[in-house]
């Protein structure tokens, strides 16, 4: 299975009053995990949608685990699930900087739409990734 780390520190932004991570931004932390992925593969999101190919997001999931607090520096673990056929699954952990403390685990399923919007099969460049790596 494919698996890309990245890291991130809190920014104030990104907390409420008390200095916790505000629930909402785990799903742009996901999003960073898997933009960096692509990215890694030199494959950016930017490419993929050159080519005329779009992947929305047709489901979530996020299990809270331990709060992110500001200025922590987070390890976010994007892999792909090569299972899938029908689009594209992503899964995540963040961890803390130490890795000692699991703060949040989920993934997103993606649909793949040609420039039409027409759902599609992934692309093979996309699915050569998937499933060679």
């Amino acid at each position: 299975m494919l698996t890309h780390r990245t890291t991130y520190r809190v920014i104030y932004g990104d907390t409420d009053s008390m200095g916790i991570a505000y629930n909402a931004n785990y799903l742009r932390w996901f999003e960073i995990g898997r933009s960096e992925m692509f990215r890694s593969l030199g494959l950016p999101y930017k490419e993929i949608e050159a080519r005329g190919f779009f992947l929305p997001l047709s489901e979530v999931h996020c299990k809270f685990i331990s709060p992110a607090k500001y200025d922590d520096l987070l390890i976010i673990e994007a892999s792909l699930d090569p299972g899938v056929r029908g689009g594209i699954k992503f899964d995540y952990c963040i961890y803390s900087e130490d890795e000692k403390n699991i703060l949040a685990k989920g993934y997103t399923k993606h649909a793949c739409l040609d420039r039409s919007g027409k759902v599609v099969r992934p692309p093979e460049f996309l699915k050569d990734i998937i499933i060679s790596e």
